[in-house]
């Protein structure tokens, strides 16, 4: 069994080889503890609006290193995390993009018709949108994150269904599924091709990205058959990047698809709530790391410490097989999440482990 230690950050170059271990099905002890941190929690935890924390880099890389210093026990994936909201990836198809001082900037649809695609113009992620912007943060970013004890570990996006929800609009994208299947499948391939190049790019400019994190809760609006014809395959495609860490967040109902997400090439998996640990392993088989699934509104951010600590015991004690798990909630941290919510969640997970 590998140590933790209770004074490492996370993603530092020992804690990175136990992730590897927890992927490889080695138990870690005590149980490792997880949470994706973005815009949504961060901003407010640390005491500014959101659009201070977007578009100020000093800001957001204080409120990040305060992220990891004040909570050191906790693996913070993909760490570090340059992002625009949902916003970063349809800034560069041409969406009109949101940005309120305190509220998740949000794009605008703007593909009205499908019919556009045959004048479409494709998008390059190294010139267009906001997608510059990312990799000049990190590159500003990159010597004081090493500085601390970090790396850029991840390559990040959100999932092709998801870019083009936003572009189209959800239920545009899900009617056209069954009345444009043709064009959809057009969209989609464009999409991932994009994001395959975009992950690329990442890579390419920091060496140190063996990982890739996509977001993509689109897959859980699908019924199964669905899912095989216009998720698998582009999912698929954009899993096969040489990278040892394939993580992937739909934190939307997945009973109809987890079966599925070891054959695509994912080996980490942040589902939501709505399906129990045991159940999840059982339906995506022994070879998915599972990072969850305390509910994170509900009882993370809603929670007393001590209905924290009982829900994780509870947990922990119901879910049969702890190999393969990384403790989390069921999504990414929920705003209004307090540091003492965060510590009770990490003492339970201590106390029950030792």
């Amino acid at each position: 069994m590998l140590g933790l230690g209770k004074k490492g950050k996370v993603m530092t170059d020992s804690q990175w080889e136990q992730l590897l271990a927890v992927l490889r099905g080695e138990r870690v002890e005590p149980l490792p503890v997880g949470f994706i941190i973005d815009s949504p929690w961060l901003p407010n935890w640390f005491g500014i609006d959101i659009i201070n924390y977007l578009s100020n880099e000093t800001a957001w890389l204080e409120a990040n290193r305060r992220a990891v210093e004040t909570f050191p026990e906790v693996w913070f994936m993909p760490g570090f995390w340059a992002e625009f909201g949902m916003c970063t990836e349809p800034s560069a198809f041409g969406a009109c993009c949101v940005f309120q001082r305190n509220e998740f900037p949000f794009p605008k649809k703007n593909i009205r018709d499908i019919s556009q695609l045959a004048d479409f113009e494709w998008p390059d992620p190294a010139t267009h949108g906001l997608l510059p912007f990312v990799i000049e943060r990190l590159k500003w970013a990159q010597p004081h994150i090493e500085a601390l004890g970090h790396k850029i570990r991840f390559s990040v996006s959100r999932g092709p269904l998801n870019v083009a929800s936003f572009l189209m609009g959800m239920t545009e994208f899900l009617m056209a599924l069954k009345t444009e299947p043709e064009a959809v499948h057009k969209l989609l391939s464009g999409i991932t091709q994009f994001l395959q190049q975009w992950h690329q790019l990442q890579r390419s400019v920091f060496p140190s990205i063996d990982g890739m994190l996509v977001l993509d809760d689109v897959v859980g609006f699908m019924r199964e058959a669905d899912f095989m014809e216009f998720a698998y395959p582009y999912l698929k495609q954009l899993f096969a990047a040489d990278v040892s860490v394939k993580f992937f967040h739909n934190d939307a109902p997945c009973a109809q698809s987890v079966r599925h997400y070891a054959a695509i090439g994912i080996n980490l998996y942040n589902p939501g709530p709505q399906t129990p640990l045991n159940e999840l392993r059982k339906l995506a088989g022994d070879g998915l790391t599972l990072m969850g699934n305390i509910p994170p509104r509900d009882v993370l951010a809603q929670g007393t410490p001590e209905t924290i600590r009982k829900a994780v015991a509870a947990m922990l004690r119901e879910t049969t097989d702890h190999t393969r798990l990384i403790v989390s909630c069921g999504g990414g941290m929920p705003p209004g999440t307090s540091t003492e919510n965060i510590r009770a969640f990490i003492e339970a997970v201590r106390s029950y482990s030792s």
